[in-house]
């Protein structure tokens, strides 16, 4: 004779309650990533910038940096461009606010690029 045993449901809860918690982490972990992935590149091209200071004027790179910092931050904070004997220095500062369920928090960042000219 064969029994069969029947589940009672208790590890399909468990699993409903895991794949919930995985959800949420993405959904949050996407807002949060995206602040990061915007200062990320914001300072990508900050560095750039200052690599090739010795061919640019500060206006010219102060413009550039203007523009990309209205398309992906949609903000254009203040950019304090350096020059000395040592190199160039590019730093700005801003804020970003995330504001999801359960979470509102204020990044404040400062992103920094220094080259030799």
């Amino acid at each position: 004779m064969v029994s069969v045993r029947r589940r009672q449901g208790a590890s399909a809860l468990g699993c409903l309650f895991s794949l919930a918690l995985l959800a949420g982490a993405a959904y949050y972990g996407v807002h949060v990533g995206s602040v990061y992935l915007r200062y990320y590149e914001l300072l990508d091209d900050m560095r750039e910038q200052a690599r090739f200071a010795g061919q640019n004027s500060d206006d010219a790179i102060e413009t550039h940096l203007l523009a990309q910092s209205d398309s992906l931050l949609g903000q254009s904070p203040d950019f304090q461009i350096r020059r000395g004997r040592e190199g160039i220095s590019i730093e700005t500062r801003y804020s970003e606010t995330v504001d999801l369920p359960l979470f509102k928090h204020t990044f404040m960042l400062h992103p920094r690029a220094e080259a030799p000219l």
